[in-house]
């Protein structure tokens, strides 16, 4: 197979449809890869680094090949990026007829059902609920694709979107009397009719696990999937190989047995009876869980007397709902509906409570009033290896951060992709000269009470040299509120807090300031593109180990230990240098960037596995001398300590 690939070349198409485009050896290698896997209808797994231009790498193969295509990503706003802007561009540079289409999750689409039935309780809302219902109302009537995104005047965060949207629990699919206005159903025919359709990990796995999401005929026709931002993929197919339940579910089904009985039951009293003592027993078992947010093993609560009452209370609610809803099920769709929802939750908090085997995680998880109840895959590989034996076509998997050190031994096991092939393409980005990796001296143990000052104090000093701009991310929510007040006050430049406000806001703020410095913990870590002089610098208080308290780690790790492996070097490990790729890929994003990468845990030089982590990093000087950070900053030039060159990972 040849690395070169034509169309991404100087004299491509690509070239002569967009302004400034320079080829790039790694994107060409990547987008050669891609074609001889779409036509040899193979698994393929890149590694593509910040700055290959894999979007375009993979979309010139794919549209070029005029198969059937679908594209799924981690985020929205990829979503939105590859429909919006970059299909476009390489479809009219390769002059090629290929119709596009958009699809999300029901949830992003407002549902005139439920709208109406938001209308009709408007008497319950308050007066912001209700001025939003007003907007969503009016929209309603001019929108043409009905996604909620295209309607800025109401916030994302508002409590009215998900009593106007529906999920697979509420729809009443074709048996609505909206089904043929319906925007969800108009997204799936267009997307039925479509070449290239553009999804979501959550969508691709709720069609291929539950068969249930609206779209099982568009899979089947598919020649070939790309999955980007493939990192995300292990963690959702756990989600859906599972079972949940949440108190969200059941107080909507509580919120919908009240309406649909108001409209269609009224001499049934005992269904709003029956339904508010469902509410009251979600109520009491939240309180029953304990305050504050919270991920444990089933085992914490197993021995609780209250709280095995309170399942044994549910339980027998939602066997009594399902009785009394299946005689009333005949009066109309909606009832029919919450009939079919509480049978799926009846059946789900049976399984729950009362185990299914050795191979499952059972756990639970709190939020302020809020609770889900887990029954988790320990292993994901078996059921999504038989998933792709169903849709047998070509399987693109890339993303920033698959590999350690050079080998994807973790990731191809945690799918059972054994036979793929595999490529890693480090990034064109000239890191030698642009960046500098700062290992500060005389950290304390990250375990130390006085940890976090410590990063603080070492903060000051680097953006004292950095003059801001800055990005420093934490691997808790404590730390950072530590971090927090530690600096309010006491900096030249604005400080931006994780949390103070929506994560979009922030990152506009941030651009918009120049010279600000933004706290952030997980969702800072990926997905975020901050270009030019604006960002500068990434500090990362620790190692991004997992929680050694969180209930699946620990579920998994002592069943690798039962079969005589070792979880450390096997899953925390790997997982944990994914993760600081994450974080350090947001200091270059472009060629003329320049910044400095401060990671403050001193294990990397303390322990035998800091060289794993070091050695999976982007090839840049590396230095212990504050001074040079200095340097680096002013544009003196200054020996640098020590450059290192990839080695051998595990």
């Amino acid at each position: 197979m040849t690395d070169c690939y034509a169309p991404l070349g100087e004299e491509g198409p690509l070239a002569r449809a967009v302004p400034g485009f320079s080829p790039r050896a790694p994107q060409q290698q990547m987008a050669a890869a891609v074609a001889a896997a779409i036509e040899g209808e193979n698994q393929l797994i890149v590694e593509a680094g910040t700055g290959t231009g894999k979007t375009f790498a993979y979309l010139m193969p794919a549209l070029d090949s005029g198969k059937k295509v679908i594209i799924s990503t981690g985020t929205r706003h990829l979503q939105d990026q590859l429909y919006r802007h970059d299909l476009p561009v390489v479809r009219d540079a390769l002059q090629a007829a290929v119709h596009i289409a958009l699809l999300k999750g029901r949830s992003n689409y407002l549902c005139h059902h439920r709208l109406a039935l938001a209308v009709s309780e408007g008497r319950s809302l308050s007066r912001s609920q209700a001025r939003d219902l007003e907007t969503i109302r009016t929209w309603s009537g001019r929108t043409r694709s009905g996604d909620i995104s295209g309607l800025a005047e109401v916030s994302e965060h508002s409590a009215l979107w998900p009593r106007v949207t529906s999920t697979i629990d509420n729809c009443l699919g074709q048996e609505c009397e909206y089904f043929q206005d319906c925007f969800v159903v108009k997204a799936r025919r267009k997307a039925l009719e479509a070449d290239v359709v553009v999804i979501n990990h959550h969508l691709l796995f709720a069609d291929m696990v539950l068969k249930e999401d609206g779209f099982g005929e568009l899979l089947p026709g598919v020649d070939v999937f790309i999955i980007d931002e493939a990192h995300q993929l292990p963690e959702v197919a756990s989600l859906f190989f599972g079972t949940r339940i949440s108190s969200h579910q059941l107080l909507d089904l509580v919120r919908d047995i009240q309406v649909e009985h108001l409209r269609e039951a009224g001499d049934m009293a005992e269904l709003p009876e029956a339904a508010s003592r469902l509410e009251g027993v979600v109520r009491r078992f939240r309180l029953a869980l304990g305050s504050g947010d919270r991920r444990a093993a089933w085992t914490d609560i197993a021995g609780n007397e209250q709280v095995r009452e309170l399942l044994q209370e549910l339980m027998a609610l939602l066997a009594q709902l399902v009785e009394w809803l299946g005689k009333a099920a005949g009066r109309g769709k909606g009832l029919e509906s919450c009939w079919q929802r509480s049978r799926v939750l009846s059946e789900s908090l049976v399984l729950l409570v009362e185990g299914s085997g050795s191979e499952y995680i059972r756990w639970f998880e709190t939020q302020r009033q809020t609770f889900r109840l887990n029954l988790t895959p320990l292993n994901v590989a078996p059921a999504f290896t038989r998933a792709l034996e169903v849709l047998p076509s070509t399987w693109i998997f890339t993303s920033a951060t698959l590999a350690v050190g050079n080998s994807f031994t973790h990731y191809t096991s945690r799918l059972g992709l054994d036979a793929a092939e595999t490529r890693q393409l480090n990034s064109p980005f000239d890191y030698q000269r642009n960046a500098l990796l700062y290992l500060p001296q005389e950290m304390p143990d990250p375990n130390d009470r006085a940890y976090t000052q410590a990063v603080v104090a070492c903060a000051r000093a680097v953006l004292a040299a950095s003059r801001g701009r800055a990005f420093l991310l934490f691997t808790s929510h404590s730390a950072l509120q530590e971090a927090a007040s530690l600096l309010e006050g006491t900096l030249d430049f604005p400080l931006l807090v994780q949390g103070s406000a929506p994560r979009s806001d922030l990152l506009e703020q941030f651009r918009q300031l120049g010279n600000a410095v933004l706290l952030g913990t997980s969702s800072f870590w990926e997905g975020v593109d901050v270009r030019g002089d604006a960002l500068s610098c990434v500090l990362i208080d620790r190692l991004p180990f997992a929680s050694p308290g969180d209930p699946v780690l620990q579920a998994r790790i002592e069943s690798l230990r039962q079969q005589g492996g070792n979880p450390f070097i096997e899953f925390q490990l790997p997982n944990a240098v994914i993760a600081l790729k994450q974080g350090i890929g947001r200091l270059i994003r472009d060629t003329d960037d320049r910044g400095v990468l401060v990671l403050c845990d001193p294990r990397l030089s303390r322990r035998s596995y800091g060289r794993v982590f070091l050695n999976s990093l982007p090839d840049m000087p590396r230095t212990s001398d504050p001074g040079d950070v200095a340097a680096f900053f002013s544009g003196v030039e200054f020996s640098v300590v020590e450059s290192h060159t990839m080695e051998h990972g595990l």
